[in-house]
């Protein structure tokens, strides 16, 4: 970490202050303010520098400010950023020519914001549970798990198991039946005959890290060809190289019906989701079924072939690989009373502490004093996402920090 001049005052508060005054209070963020950002690493206003272990949520897996991706960005906005979905662009098909090569699926429908690729998903399997599996207009049913976290609108809120997600946000929309996360036998019983998909995380990350038992996925992909319903996979924060596979759904050697993208999608320059499937599902879908103004605008189609092809060029997938099984080994050789479990794949780690160490947030705020951006979920997990560019160095200065602090609980 690099520290500002000897005696400098500190620009930070100042931040804090007129956020505090002025801003909606639906955050309660570290007091770090970031003012520049590159590779793996962030800067404050006060130039001192730190590790980010969060990568924005999965969002910059390629690292804070790729140059590939800047370039790209520059280059279309100086041609032409937006002509909404009125008119073709001569961005978007290569855009979906990029993504189908890289995942294997036929059709794209971009959006912007996971969460609206959530409800895009949402919507296809309502539709093609009414055209191609018979079931009544307004009776479809999707299956979805206890902890889940795919969003933050209304209909998305409505599934959640999270008592404040949904406090004060009522009424919701029905179709959605919620059981343990990792149980197949539960999934199974839930089906019925209105049953049209099931959404699942192949990792749920906001639950903190929560890997499911071994061969679950597969055990879904097969209950779900049974019973002809939709294995629809969210992988927002799990997809685009985070647990090592270009898609978490590959480590099980599972092809959802239905792949949700997001967030690394644009490594972090740009908001750019999108729904993948085959013919039979996205043909559900026909001229003023579904849009948005700025999906598949130019400019985002650029910036998000410049991400695809930054991930694979600089072999961020093999290095999260590689670093996340060299970070497993030094956290299971861990020595601290604090921990309870260390779980995940890749680069994507959850450490959860025992109730008794008083929950995660100070163990945070500790190693950002250390120059180590992480945050906590659910209390007791400290989650461990740095961008895919870091190098093995790197992460074992930021493996010691976490030791150091784990430690001395």
């Amino acid at each position: 970490m690099t520290l500002p001049p000897a005696h400098a005052p500190s620009r930070t508060a100042a931040f804090l202050e007129r956020e505090e005054r002025l801003g909606a209070h639906n955050y309660h963020p570290l007091p770090i303010v970031v003012e520049r950002a590159e590779g793996a690493f962030v800067w404050d206003v006060d130039g001192r520098r730190y590790y980010d272990c969060l990568a924005a949520y999965s969002a910059v897996n390629q690292g804070h400010c790729h140059p590939r991706i800047l370039a790209a960005l520059h280059e279309q906005s100086r041609r032409a950023t937006l002509v909404s979905r009125a008119f073709h662009n001569d961005q978007l098909g290569r855009f979906y020519e990029v993504l189908t090569g890289l995942t294997g699926f036929g059709r794209v429908l971009p959006m912007n914001t996971g969460a609206e690729a959530v409800e895009t998903a949402i919507k296809a399997a309502r539709k093609w549970g009414l055209e191609q599996k018979g079931i009544a207009d307004g009776r479809a049913e999707i299956v979805v798990f206890d902890g889940n976290f795919h969003g933050r609108t209304t209909t998305i809120v409505g599934f959640s198991s999270e008592a404040q997600y949904r406090h004060g946000f009522g009424p919701f929309a029905p179709g959605f039946r919620r059981v343990p996360y990792g149980d197949a036998a539960a999934v199974a019983a839930a089906i019925t005959p209105d049953t049209c998909a099931v959404l699942v995380e192949p990792i749920q990350g906001e639950a903190g890290i929560v890997v499911p038992p071994p061969g679950f996925l597969r055990q879904l992909r097969e209950l779900c060809d049974r019973e002809r319903v939709l294995l629809m996979a969210d992988e927002i924060q799990s997809g685009l190289g985070r647990t090592g596979r270009l898609l978490c759904c590959e480590h099980d050697g599972v092809r959802p019906d239905v792949l949700i993208l997001g967030k690394a999608l644009s490594g972090g320059v740009y908001p750019v989701s999108a729904m993948l499937a085959d013919s039979p599902v996205m043909d559900v879908f026909r001229p003023g079924d579904h849009g948005s103004t700025y999906g598949g605008n130019p400019l985002g189609a650029a910036v998000a072939v410049a991400a695809l092809e930054a991930l694979v060029a600089d072999r961020m997938v093999e290095n999260a690989a590689a670093l996340g099984a060299h970070a497993f080994a030094r956290l299971s050789r861990l020595v601290a009373p604090v921990v309870k479990e260390v779980r995940g794949k890749g680069l994507w780690i959850g450490i959860e502490l025992h109730a008794s160490a008083g929950g995660a947030r100070r163990f945070c705020e500790a190693l950002l004093r250390r120059g180590v951006l992480c945050k906590e979920t659910h209390q007791h997990v400290i989650r461990l996402a740095p961008p895919l560019v870091i190098t093995r160095p790197q992460l074992d200065e930021v493996l010691d920090a976490i030791e150091a602090v784990l430690t001395a609980g």
